[in-house]
Formats: C-alpha cells, sequence, structure tokens
C-alpha cells in the first residue's frame, strides 16, 4: 500500500520538477543571450588620438563626450597609431592632419567597432563641416568582410569540445587514457577546423599550423572541463560545465563585436571562458601576426591543463576508494587476537 502510493508521488514530484525546470532554464538562456545583445554599446572602448596635443584636444572632447565609451590614448603621429593598431592595443585612431582628420581602423579586429567609428566620427566631421578619409589598416579578407565565418566558428567549437567530453565520460574512459583522448580528438578538431576555414573557405589569412594549434587548443579546454567535472562529481558534471559554456560562454564570448562592446563584467567574464578566449587569440593568429596573444593563449592553456589535471585526479580518486573499500571490510572481518 505505502510502495503504491509512493510512486505517484514521486512521479508527481519528477513532473513538476520539470514544468519548473524548463522554463527556468529558458529564462537563463533568454537572459544570457538576449540582454548582452541588447546592451551592447562601447565601454572603454580603446582608441586612438593622434596629432600635435593642441590639434587633438578638441577630437579628444568630442569623443569623451559619451561618458565611459572610449578609452583614450595618445600618439604622436599616424605612424605610431598604426603600430598601435597592428599590436591590438587599439581598435582604432583618430588622426589630425593638415588636410583634415583621418580616421584608422582594423575591420579584422572588430567590423562592428569598424563601422561604429565610422559612424562616430563621421557625425563629428559633419557638424564641424569637413570630411574623413577612413584607412583600414588591418582590413578583414574579402571572403568574411563582415567576419561571420569566424564568428560563427565559437559555437561549432564548443559544441566539440562538449561532444569530446561527454564521449570520453560515456565510453568509460579513465586516466590517461581519458587524457590521450581528449588531446587526439582536439587535435585533429584543429586540423580539420583549419582546412575548412584556412584551406577551403579562405577566411584566415594567418599561420595554417597556429590557427590549427588555436582550434584544437579552445577545444581542449572545453572537453577537458567537461570530462574533468564528471571526472569528479559524476556524470552531472558534463551537464554542468556544458550549461556553463553554453549559457555563459558563448553569449559572453564578444566574439560578434567586442569584449568592450558587452555590459559590465559580462565582457570581462566572457574572457575568462573557452569560447571568448578562443575567439579574441583566433582573432589574433589569424589577422595581427599573434599580436596580444599572450592572454588568451595563457587562459585557454590554464583551463586545458587544470582540467586534464581533474580527469587523472578523479580516476586516483575513485581508485583510492576501490582499494581502500575491500581492505577496510577485511580489517573488520578479521579476528581479534
Amino acid at each position: 500500500m505505502s510502495t503504491a502510493s509512493a510512486a505517484p508521488t514521486g512521479n508527481a514530484r519528477r513532473m513538476i520538477a520539470v514544468v519548473v525546470l524548463v522554463p527556468v532554464l529558458a529564462a537563463l538562456a533568454l537572459w544570457a543571450f538576449a540582454w548582452p545583445a541588447a546592451r551592447s554599446a562601447p565601454r572603454d572602448l580603446p582608441l586612438g588620438v593622434a596629432g600635435p596635443a593642441a590639434a587633438t584636444a578638441q577630437a579628444e572632447k568630442q569623443l569623451t563626450q559619451r561618458e565611459g565609451a572610449f578609452e583614450i590614448h595618445h600618439y604622436a603621429d599616424e605612424a605610431a597609431a598604426r603600430a598601435a593598431i597592428e599590436d591590438r592595443t587599439v581598435y582604432g585612431a583618430v588622426v589630425v592632419t593638415a588636410q583634415g582628420p583621418e580616421l584608422l581602423t582594423a575591420s579584422a579586429a572588430s567590423p562592428v567597432v569598424a563601422q561604429l567609428l565610422q559612424a562616430a566620427v563621421a557625425e563629428r566631421a559633419a557638424a564641424e563641416g569637413t570630411q574623413v578619409r577612413t584607412v583600414d589598416v588591418v582590413a578583414a579578407p574579402k571572403a568574411d568582410p563582415r567576419g561571420a565565418t569566424l564568428n560563427a566558428s565559437v559555437l561549432p567549437l564548443a559544441l566539440a569540445g562538449i561532444a569530446a567530453g561527454a564521449v570520453v565520460t560515456l565510453a568509460g574512459l579513465r586516466g590517461t587514457r581519458a587524457v590521450v583522448a581528449l588531446v587526439g580528438a582536439s587535435a585533429l578538431v584543429g586540423v580539420a577546423a583549419a582546412g575548412i576555414a584556412d584551406s577551403w573557405l579562405g577566411v584566415l589569412a594567418g599561420d595554417w599550423w597556429a590557427e590549427a594549434g588555436v582550434f584544437g587548443l579552445a577545444t581542449l579546454a572545453v572537453s577537458g572541463a567537461v570530462a574533468g567535472l564528471a571526472a569528479l562529481v559524476g556524470a552531472a558534471g558534463v551537464g554542468i560545465a556544458s550549461g556553463v559554456i553554453m549559457l555563459f560562454g558563448n553569449p559572453f564570448s564578444g566574439a560578434t563585436s567586442a569584449p568592450q562592446m558587452l555590459p559590465e563584467p559580462v565582457g570581462t567574464i566572457g574572457q575568462w571562458l573557452p569560447p571568448g578566449a578562443s575567439a579574441t587569440l583566433l582573432r589574433s593568429v589569424a589577422y595581427f601576426d599573434g599580436a596580444a596573444a599572450t592572454g588568451p593563449v595563457l587562459t585557454l592553456t590554464w583551463w586545458a591543463a587544470l582540467s586534464l589535471g581533474a580527469v587523472l585526479l578523479g580516476n586516483a580518486l575513485k581508485a583510492r576508494a576501490k582499494s581502500t573499500g575491500p581492505a577496510a571490510a577485511e580489517r573488520e572481518l578479521a579476528p581479534v587476537g
């Protein structure tokens, strides 16, 4: 009688949990993806101003009218401003010359930011009755002028990493075997992705093997996180790690615009997660000869190293539990004296 009554109660609880959990997850996903996009605007976006201090004062004053929008960097001349753009210190620069203002952009760094700068400077020039010449210092490739392909690569890499981590976990691979499988799968993903994006589509313009390394490292960071957490906490770790990557890593990555275009602290958090770090690193490697690559490389490396360490640790803890369990039982059954 009690068993029969308990079954419907358990089913009712599971039904209520599903009815409540699904809308909560949907609302969380909508918030994570829609809120940063709806609040997209420049926030301390690095922008250069080049030329004599007296000549650039007016330009800087007008650019800083939008409080908190731009982080102004000063340069002596156009050459210094170009170098800063190529080093990924700034996204663009306004150069004041005797012939009039000139805008330097880098659509390869972010087509969205390049268009935003053009609109902002053009508005200022129109108010003064002048024209602005725009120079794209580091242009996006002709095959992908809007950066759509690079932006679209973030989600497939995350899915590939989640799939690899989940398969390794479900296949029962443990310890060193799991690590070898994760590294091997990630390396193959890197080669395949570089072959598609660079060799076939021609949307990447950097060193082929460096690009493959970025794709592979990004995949390993995600797959290692999934498998590592699962090794420590069980199968639930697959869902937890996957949820963090999908619900926060992708929408917070800033791949479609720039981290400085997202609300704070979303832009910063996104760069701490594999999707954001991989998008930033891929731009640096593909278009800027590796400039400003140190930060995202360290981020992805730490994710990969700590995750693979978790895989090994989880296996060691389980092996220890199995070995100590029977030994403890034998000690309890052993006769005293």
